[in-house]
């Protein structure tokens, strides 16, 4: 079995000894075993956490929601229904964001379409927007 010291696996991983650290603190991670001298030492089991972490995140899963989806790959790997759910209430998010930067990128580009460059003493439509309108009754990103 290969061991892997923390720079190793940040290296392999493309996440900083930092985040590593902080994956072993928030319980993601295993604490790993260390040396005599204190040096932390890791597996190859301990990369394919992280890797499982970072593809989660990227699919937008809260570091709660990535525990959880955690728990269920260690207790059993025939939770698909519980795993479906999960990943239907991620889809669920995704379109509300979508939504929100629609709605934003219209209200934009009404104002740049807007725009003329020789408007003389006109404000230019773009700053009256971000002055004078509530762009933040729009919905929001956060869902």
């Amino acid at each position: 079995m290969s061991i892997f010291s923390i720079g190793q696996v940040a290296r392999k991983t493309g996440v900083g000894a930092e985040t590593i650290r902080f994956y072993e603190k928030e319980g993601l991670l295993e604490a790993s075993a260390r040396t005599k001298s204190g040096y932390r030492q890791y597996n190859q089991q301990s990369i394919e956490r992280i890797h499982f972490i970072r593809q989660a995140k990227y699919l937008g899963f809260t570091l709660k929601e990535i525990r959880e989806l955690l728990y269920l790959l260690a207790e059993s790997r025939d939770m698909c229904q519980d795993m479906q759910q999960s990943a239907l209430l991620k889809i669920t998010e995704m379109d509300q964001k979508i939504a929100a930067l629609q709605a934003l990128r219209i209200k934009l580009l009404n104002a740049v379409m807007l725009c003329d460059t020789d408007n003389g003493s006109e404000m230019c439509p773009i700053l009256n927007m971000l002055e004078h309108e509530d762009i933040q009754n729009l919905p929001t990103l956060n869902g």
